[in-house]
């Protein structure tokens, strides 16, 4: 099953339980995806969070119910999912720019329909990648429980540790431990995707281990054998980041015959500080499997 199919099957899951109390994870597993990569592929694919698609989706459903005029607005309230009327009213409001009481008697509401994921042209561009294969392997690093990506941009809570790290002596513990010519040439961060768990996963700034004293405050973790598709975005950031992770998740995994995402790891190799600079140079190293015959 190809993404577009898969995203389809969730977008139909999604529809066949818009009353209900949806299950995330149920959504993610019929699109026979990574559950770490579901959301952030949703959100690049679509253009919003599937939180957003469901949120809209039940607006625009109570919307219509409303304008019928012969159902209560707690009972319309209820069926989508919001505890108390005053709730509903309020996201009522911000969505269809009335109140649920004007919709009843004639006002205008909004609509929202449902998404039909299909198969565009895309690309005609160059996109160069390799393919890497590491045996098992040891970082250094600093660790901390974030949100899980809704976009191929970090969340606030990777920026602010990335910040916190700058400024409180990590980055130069790091530094520290790196080895002369290790294989990914700078800092790291590190997805944890395994780790996964229902809102969040561990993510990591760190550095390869070059065997020596690990610093107070840092942790040593192995890395298990994986093979990596290995992308190289160019330009300021994080523009340009954003922009690579969009073309993995667009062209290389869709059109790609042989690989898909592993449930495993990613790291960013960001090769100096520099993020500014219009030529800067940032490595995507993606944990990826062949693809079931």
């Amino acid at each position: 099953m190809n993404w577009i199919q898969g995203i389809q099957r969730a977008i139909d899951y999604v529809e066949a339980n818009i009353t209900e109390d949806i299950n995330y994870e149920e959504v993610e597993k019929q699109a026979y995806s990574s559950v770490f990569h579901f959301q952030r592929v949703f959100g690049i694919l679509c253009g919003f969070s599937l939180g957003d698609y469901i949120r809209m989706r039940r607006l625009s459903l109570a919307g219509e119910e409303l304008s019928n005029g012969n159902v209560k607005v707690i009972d319309v309230a209820m069926k989508y999912g919001y505890d108390t009327p005053e709730s509903f009213s309020r996201a009522f409001t911000r969505f269809h720019s009335i109140s649920p009481s004007e919709a009843k008697h004639g006002g205008n509401v909004k609509i929202f329909t449902p998404l039909s994921v299909k198969l565009t042209l895309t690309g005609g561009s160059k996109m160069d990648y390799r393919i890497v294969k590491r045996d098992s392997f040891q970082v250094v690093c600093k660790r901390k429980k974030v949100g899980k990506p809704q976009a191929a941009n970090a969340t606030r809570d990777i920026t602010e540790m990335w910040q916190t790290c700058g400024a409180d002596g990590t980055m130069e513990k790091l530094v520290g431990c790196m080895p002369k010519n290790p294989v990914m040439k700078g800092l790291l961060g590190i997805c944890f995707s395994s780790e996964l768990d229902a809102k969040q996963f561990p993510y990591g700034i760190g550095v390869e281990y070059d065997g020596g004293k690990v610093a107070d405050g840092l942790e040593l973790v192995t890395i298990p054998s994986n093979t990596y598709a290995v992308f190289t975005s160019k330009g300021k950031m994080p523009d340009a980041f954003i922009d690579t992770y969009n073309r993995i998740v667009t062209e290389f995994f869709p059109q790609s015959s042989k690989y898909e995402y592993a449930e495993n790891i990613e790291f960013e190799v960001y090769s100096s500080a520099d993020t500014q600079n219009p030529n800067y140079e940032c490595e995507i190293w993606i944990a990826v499997k062949e693809k079931a015959k």
